[in-house]
């Protein structure tokens, strides 16, 4: 391709895809209907499997196969299933009281929310279904597990928010590293540290990972637009990640506060937070968020807290509030646009081609 605007092709020829975009797979904003969408424009549609069932994970693995012909990524959360400790819950409890009783709502028990680890039953569903990208988040699945979604030819991406969390990636035999910045919308996708306060910016994690690995490198967050895809291939990136511009789209599944409060929301207006999971997360501080956290070492483990908060987000919700509801975006979320996710993946390739075509032509002038 002597007239590909792509610095390199060694995401778009691993993943066979037209465009170096991959759609970060958001659970519980999303189901097939956006992956599919950005799959058909070229891109690599991800479908979050964490808070599905096996069987609603293969449902809609088949919804995506029925609306195009073309790849997707299966995603799974690799996270150890939390031990309980009912000394933390009850304090977690007692903390929240105030808001239970200005709801009028029972204390839960504090029951597991529903987001599962990657496991027998999830890879079945991989072995059956035969993704042709299969990507993890909080590291990866055990040995035995990982070389049986190797053994079904499905390309293996995972998240790394330090070099050293790339390198263990690289050494287990990945095809290519997401190197996640601190920008990133939703959870983190920390799993050899646990200290929030040492995560790095994409500008800075990314042309260090693509120095330690010698894998395709995707970066994610803060890239929202062809500026930001142009910076990262700069960076030494093969492609990106994006997620929240996609939460802008008609085929995201997030409600009406959420989609109100990505509208509204500033620069300054996204935190890290751990109250509404358990895991830090980047979203927009609400009441929630500022009365109680943003971070907060009595939050249960993760997805543990997720159910403490569940009455109060039914409740506020009810009453037409997000104030107690996780509007999960990253740092360029005011960048975003409203249109429809295929129109977006077309735009941002357009954009970022157009961009790294003048910078090609103006660096050809200087050394000319």
């Amino acid at each position: 391709m002597p007239d590909s605007p792509w610095p390199t092709h060694a995401l778009l020829d691993l993943l066979e895809i037209d465009l170096p975009i991959v759609q970060a797979p958001m659970a519980g904003a999303q189901a097939g209907e956006l992956a599919a969408a950005v799959s058909s424009a070229g891109g690599l549609g991800s479908l979050p499997c964490a808070m599905l069932t096996p069987e609603t994970a293969r449902d809609e693995a088949a919804r995506i196969r029925a609306a195009t012909n073309c790849g997707f990524a299966m995603n799974f959360f690799c996270h150890r299933p939390p031990r309980r400790d009912t000394g933390q819950e009850a304090r977690w409890r007692e903390r929240l009281g105030g808001y239970y009783a200005e709801f009028g709502v029972e204390p839960p028990s504090g029951d597991a929310a529903a987001r599962a680890p990657f496991d027998a039953a999830f890879c079945e569903v991989v072995e059956e279904v035969q993704p042709k990208v299969v990507s993890f988040h909080f590291g990866l699945p055990d040995d035995a597990l990982l070389e049986r979604v190797r053994k079904t030819k499905a390309r293996i991406l995972s998240s790394a928010t330090t070099v050293a969390e790339a390198r263990f990636l690289a050494d287990k035999g990945v095809d290519a590293v997401i190197a996640q910045g601190v920008e990133a919308g939703g959870h983190r996708g920390m799993f050899l540290t646990d200290d929030v306060a040492a995560q790095i910016g994409t500008f800075a994690l990314v042309p260090q990972v693509v120095d330690a690995v010698d894998v395709p490198v995707i970066a994610a967050g803060g890239i929202a637009d062809g500026r930001g895809i142009a910076a990262a291939f700069a960076l030494g990136a093969a492609g990106v990640q994006i997620g929240t511009a996609y939460l802008r789209t008609p085929e995201a599944r997030i409600s009406d506060l959420h989609r109100q409060a990505l509208a509204a929301a500033r620069d300054e207006d996204s935190v890290l937070t751990n109250v509404f999971t358990g895991r830090p997360a980047r979203g927009i501080a609400n009441r929630f968020v500022r009365e109680v956290g943003p971070l907060n070492p009595d939050a249960p483990s993760f997805p543990l807290a997720a159910g403490f908060v569940a009455p109060l987000r039914i409740a506020a919700e009810s009453k037409g509030s997000g104030e107690f509801s996780p509007l999960w975006t990253g740092q360029a979320g005011p960048l975003a646009q409203t249109m429809s996710a295929g129109e977006l993946t077309a735009a941002l390739a357009a954009d970022a081609a157009a961009r790294l075509r003048h910078l090609a032509r103006f660096d050809d002038r200087r050394t000319s």
